[in-house]
């Protein structure tokens, strides 16, 4: 979970069409950065899974506490609203918050598929939103059983039909932003498998030059799985970017010690 939230963080200041950028080499963290509403999802979803609570409800909940943070316009309107669910259909906003769902759910894969459709439909209800939402979910499932790449790549390629055979380089020079599933988790998903650390696959993420936020997002959550975070790393987050949302690492840090249990 704190990998995605830490892309996220990474990736803010990188997602306006004139601060793209298509190079690894950047200041990993900046004055800047700032957490979105990646980050605020992704805590909804944690303290939906945590807590048993609904999960438009708790979404809305959270949306509200932090309104002023990038979400859409349609999603926006939504969280104040007592409508059904906003017309996000197969966005990328499905797979960037959905980490809590592999990870409190490592023992048992079909309960964590569940956990992602569940606080999915809510707003993703699109055949291709769900299918984001599983397919990071599962990349990270697979990660934390220890699975190398080549065995994640080939599982998501079989059960998802995601083309995961470019490389970062390959993918970089024509890639464009880009806000849907198909255009951003088989790439988030290559980037994580192709790094050789949190921080690498975070900068491969972001390096392409798209919707860095959630790119990093999904990278990092995986990446989380595949390497861990350095303890500097995640101090700096914690201590820095999220030093006025005592609410959100509140809830980290529940999740952090029910693994650690």
């Amino acid at each position: 979970m704190l990998g995605a939230i830490i892309g996220d963080i990474v990736g803010s200041i990188y997602e306006p069409k004139d601060r793209r950028i298509k190079t690894k080499d950047f200041p990993f963290f900046s004055e800047d950065c700032r957490f979105t509403d990646d980050s605020v999802c992704t805590t909804a979803v944690a303290d939906t899974l945590l807590h048993d609570l609904p999960p438009a409800e708790t979404m809305r909940k959270w949306g509200k506490r932090y309104p002023r943070c990038g979400f859409s316009q349609i999603f926006k309107d939504w969280i104040y609203s007592d409508g059904d669910a906003p017309n996000c259909t197969f966005r990328n906003g499905a797979a960037m918050r959905v980490s809590p769902a592999a990870f409190l759910n490592r023992e048992n894969l079909d309960a964590a598929l569940t956990a992602a459709d569940k606080v999915t439909v809510i707003s993703h209800d699109h055949s291709e939103g769900v299918k984001g939402a599983r397919a990071t979910t599962h990349a990270i499932w697979l990660a934390y059983q220890g699975k190398d790449t080549a065995a994640i790549r080939e599982v998501i390629t079989t059960e998802y039909g995601y083309d995961l055979t470019q490389t970062v380089d390959d993918i970089r020079p024509d890639y464009v932003f880009d806000m849907t599933c198909q255009g951003t988790v088989p790439q988030a998903v290559t980037c994580a498998l192709e790094s050789e650390s949190y921080e690498d696959a975070v900068r491969n993420a972001i390096s392409l030059g798209g919707d860095s936020d959630t790119l990093g997002s999904i990278a990092g959550a995986i990446a989380e799985a595949l390497h861990g975070i350095p303890e500097a790393i995640k101090e700096q987050a914690e201590s820095i970017y999220l030093a006025n949302a005592p609410d959100m690492l509140e809830i980290i840090s529940e999740m952090y010690q029910i693994s650690e249990g």
